[in-house]
């Protein structure tokens, strides 16, 4: 059993008692001496010249202290993307500024083309909306499907670009002729064209920002909604603002929520920024939900055809796509990554397939930005993998539990190259596999379909098995693959002379529970009571450089930076026992927070240890630095493979369309597990996330670039009488064998794995209901859809 407060125990997370009791801060909650407020004017219009814009009429209007416009930002630098991605003939990809306000051209409905600073929020809304009536944009055709601007580029998004393309992407392109020339001869081919479908975020806090301006220093200070403070910190000063690095403080405190859409640097930051400097005082905005809507980054957004060749017996011989993706207006900070090198690398999925070979062209269009959400490319491979298999097990009559079992890598294969470039350390799919059905109690499947039908349902058992790369690392491969910057992380531990211990993390928590985790790591390392440790994040003047939180990497990467930092604690910890006990430092041992000569009762504890190194009257001077603190980094050796299979359960009203999860069963292999209780709180919600994505989330645009689905009465959130109980179990663990804590990552796993289980269950419950005409549905799988499918024959 684990200790109380542990590695492995299901520890409460210590960091709700504030959020459960109103004691939260966040970005809003803060209010300065003299703050003033922004407010944004944004496009109606997906695409328009901007023709001129008047801000007399604002700029004298009550309480107005300053309007900024795009010229104002005109010679200031881009926000730019996070990779460098080479097309197939090795040309590099396409990469237009994206300005701090639009400048020249309006681009999708809600790019920002200038601000209002006011004294309140009332006086700069009033004069956002005089400085939209003075403002005159001629409308240009808007361009929003994707396969229409390939196909006719005579229309365009950016000028500089003539077929509103980024990169035509091919991985591995030497493996290209030897999948094609497979196909050629396969026994049995099936093929799929399937739409992954555009996602909100939907965090339960908008963004929000305050700038701040110091001009006895010459320093700034932001405070915002942050995924990742140090490379916001980054983008701005190298590549924004030009200023230094040093000169900027970034601030993100208690975040609610971010999914992906807070990870990037937004224009609004470098706006308050500005703006503070030359009013000389803080200047704060908030979000409008409507704004998040318009102008957050988006998710997914894939089309894809998919082919799968086999033998008659659904032995995999080669797997081939074709995706169009969207990358928006403009290139976020890792668009160009998410459908490229977190999505191809994956198109191997758990399976020993011989040859692959993923082409993706990313798409310009008149839409916001796209760039990682939960999962981030693995969702969107999973999801084309596990509906191609599904559809060739009906097409073969073949059942869909052994073709896996068959085609998985097997436990004595490891470690194992795919055909796509990943090497996987371990794992046991058959083991995931065998859990998830018998806690899914397959042989009372046909009994439980029964009575559904006696109630004019139908029933259908879907089942997805996946593996997501996470711990994005190392930073040697990252960088070959067009990556800006390294992926490593870092921790301090600070020792305290009374024994307490702070903990500065570059992993930024918002939701995942570092605060509870890392101080059960840190309790168990250094064998102390873990409400002893406090947890340090999100403000760069405290913390070591780090790369934030995202790709399930917190814990794998920051997590062994900071076990590395506690072992250089014990180390040197050794050397003071040793000199005070009058021992060789190679006698000394240190367990359960004592350091003692092995092998006598001689000892002394954590406590004594750290108050001789900052009261050092009986201290090895002449060898030993003084005090007890210590920095470590952590670059991962490879990415780490967490694993699993999930198998949902639907009823379908055939007289609606309406699908209900009646039933959904996880069994995840997540290596090591630190605190059960928030693994599973994890899935938990990557699985919601999921199940909204596979039946009601859809952001959709009109012909004209209007956002037809801008707010909750129109974009179809899940709630919970759309999602069932689920069933969690990690207990098939192979521990990763590249990271000190043998973890592998949890927090996006239920969104990378219940896509296609829901899909692949409506798919199987239509069937038994006779309507074998339908192979496919689109995502959503609304009523309308359902029944749509079911009236076609």
């Amino acid at each position: 059993m684990p200790k109380d407060g542990g590695i492995g125990a299901s520890t409460k997370r210590r960091e709700d008692i504030r959020f459960l009791t109103g004691r939260g801060v966040y970005t809003d909650d803060l209010n300065l001496h003299g703050q003033s407020f922004a407010v944004f004017c944004r496009s109606t219009v997906a695409h328009g010249k901007i023709v001129s814009i008047d801000t007399a009429a604002t700029e004298a209007m009550p309480g107005v202290l300053a309007v900024f416009t795009g010229e104002d930002f005109k010679d200031v630098g881009g926000n730019p993307a996070g990779w460098l991605i080479n097309s197939r003939d090795g040309t590099p990809m396409r990469e237009p500024k994206r300005p701090v306000l639009a400048h020249g051209k309006v681009r999708h409905v809600g790019d920002a083309y200038a601000a209002v600073i006011a004294e309140t929020y009332a006086q700069a809304k009033d004069a956002a909306e005089q400085l939209a009536a003075d403002t005159v944009i001629d409308e240009l055709p808007a361009i929003v499907d994707m396969k229409a601007a390939v196909a006719d580029p005579s229309n365009r998004v950016h000028d500089e670009i003539p077929d509103n393309l980024c990169f035509d992407w091919g991985w591995i392109e030497d493996n290209r002729a030897a999948v094609d020339e497979v196909f050629k001869s396969a026994p049995h081919v099936t093929t799929l064209e399937l739409v992954n479908n555009r996602l909100v975020p939907n965090a339960m806090e908008p963004r929000a920002s305050i700038g701040e301006y110091f001009p006895g220093t010459g320093d700034y200070k932001l405070t915002t909604t942050s995924q990742n403070p140090h490379l916001t910190r980054l983008l701005i000063a190298a590549f924004v603002m030009g200023i230094p690095e040093n000169k900027l403080q970034v601030v993100a405190p208690d975040v609610g929520g971010g999914f992906g859409s807070k990870i990037y640097h937004y224009g609004e930051e470098a706006v308050v920024l500005a703006a503070a400097k030359k009013l000389k005082r803080p200047v704060r905005w908030t979000a409008e939900r409507s704004e998040s809507f318009l102008s957050d980054a988006h998710g997914r957004d894939h089309v894809t055809k998919i082919e799968l060749a086999c033998e008659k017996d659904g032995t995999f011989l080669a797997f081939r796509t074709e995706t169009l993706a969207n990358v928006g207006a403009y290139l976020s900070n890792f668009s160009t990554a998410t459908p490229t090198f977190l999505h191809g690398t994956l198109m191997a999925g758990p399976y020993k397939v011989p040859k692959v070979y993923v082409n993706v062209k990313t798409v310009f269009t008149n839409t916001a930005p796209v760039d990682a959400y939960r999962g981030a490319g693995r969702p969107e491979a999973t999801f084309s993998l596990e509906r191609v298999i599904d559809k060739m097990c009906r097409e073969l009559g073949l059942d869909q539990f052994e073709v896996r079992r068959k085609n998985f890598i097997t436990p004595d294969m490891y470690p194992y190259t795919t055909p796509v470039g990943l090497v996987y350390d371990t794992g046991n799919y058959h083991a995931t596999l065998d859990k998830a059905l018998e806690m899914t109690d397959l042989a009372g499947f046909e009994a439980r379909a029964a009575e559904s039908k006696a109630r004019g349902k139908l029933r259908g058992l879907g089942l997805s098995t996946w593996i997501e790369a996470c711990g994005i690392a190392p930073s040697n491969l990252v960088g070959v693959l067009g990556s800006r910057v390294g992926l490593y992380d870092a921790a301090t531990v600070r020792v305290n002379a009374t024994g307490n211990i702070s903990v500065m993390t570059g992993a930024h928590s918002h939701g995942q529970g570092h605060e509870t985790v890392f101080a059960q790591i840190v309790a168990e390392k250094l064998g102390v009571d873990a409400n002893s440790v406090e947890i340090v994040h999100g403000d760069t003047a405290k913390i070591p450089f780090g790369m934030g939180s995202y790709g399930s990497r917190s814990l794998a990467v920051c997590g062994s930076a900071i076990d590395r930092a506690m072992g250089k604690i014990i180390a040197k910890g050794k050397k003071i026992a040793a000199h005070m006990l009058e021992a060789a430092e190679g006698d000394i041992e240190f367990k359960d927070g004592t350091f003692s000569v092995a092998g006598t009762d001689k000892a002394k504890t954590f406590g004594e240890i750290a108050f001789s190194a900052y009261v050092p009257h009986n201290y090895p001077l002449e060898t030993l630095e003084p005090g007890l603190e210590e920095t470590a980094f952590y670059d991962p050796g490879n990415f780490t493979y967490p694993a699993g299979a999930y198998l949902c359960e639907v009823e379908v009203d055939p007289d609606t369309g309406k699908v209900q999860v009646v039933a959904f069963h996880c069994a995840d292999d997540f290596g090591n597990i630190m605190n059960p209780l928030i693994v599973e709180g994890q899935v938990h919600g990557g699985v919601g996330q999921g199940i909204g994505q596979a039946l009601c989330e859809n952001t959709t645009y009109d012909e004209n670039g209007q956002l037809t689905s801008a707010s909750f009465m129109d974009y179809a959130m899940p709630r919970a009488d759309d999602v069932p109980f689920y069933d969690v179990d990690y207990s098939c663990q192979t521990p990763c064998t590249h990271n000190p804590l043998g973890v592998k990552g949890c927090g996006e796993a239920g969104a990378i794995g219940s896509p296609p289980a829901v899909v692949n269950a409506v798919i199987d419950a239509l069937h038994r209901g006779g309507y074998d005409h339908v192979t496919h549905i689109d995502m959503p799988v609304s009523p309308a859809r359902v029944w749509a499918a079911m009236q076609k024959h």
